[in-house]
């Protein structure tokens, strides 16, 4: 039940709620520390810039945890742009061997192709996935929200037996 309510409460985040930035931010935030492993000096260091920052919990817990299960389809290829990276391309070998005798910096475990190639890729897909979240939020909000209210199914499932119930049980702990 505990999915149900982070889901309860993305929806209706996007109905109205936070600003779609804020939204975005959270998502984008959540999605960056979902495709890196967790046990990361700069997983910790996301973390808590999510908690810190004026963005969506809701959004980051749930694109982390879409993140995290998409992340092992794609350890190969991340495994493939960490080892270039390390291995290949060989200006950078300065930089590996400086950071690794750094006192903090063996806590990122970037001498790890997998670490190195997720942290690149949610870098990199930081931005496309801000500005297409917040592009979503803002079109759910103006169209997409009115249209699917409107839906059959959607009027059967909310007004169906099981989810009175579940709304009555949600009031009971509140």
């Amino acid at each position: 039940m505990f999915w149900l309510q982070i889901i309860k409460n993305f929806i209706k985040i996007l109905r109205a709620g936070q600003t779609p930035a804020q939204i975005a931010g959270g998502f984008a935030l959540g999605a960056m520390a979902g495709i890196s492993p967790v046990f990361t000096l700069q997983s910790l260091i996301l973390w808590l810039v999510i908690l810190v920052l004026n963005v969506n919990l809701s959004a980051a817990i749930l694109s982390f945890t879409l993140f995290t299960l998409i992340a092992y389809i794609f350890d190969p290829l991340l495994h493939t742009l960490g080892f270039y990276l390390l291995v290949d391309a060989s200006s950078l070998h300065g930089l590996w061997t400086s950071l690794y005798n750094a006192p903090v910096a063996p806590l990122t475990r970037f001498n790890n192709t997998v670490v190195l190639g997720s942290f690149v890729a949610g870098f990199i897909m930081f931005i496309p996935l801000y500005i297409g979240m917040k592009r979503f939020v803002v079109a759910y909000r103006t169209h997409i929200g009115a249209r699917i209210e409107r839906w059959r199914v959607y009027q059967i499932i909310s007004k169906s037996a099981l989810v009175r119930w579940y709304g009555k049980i949600r009031r009971m702990g509140e």
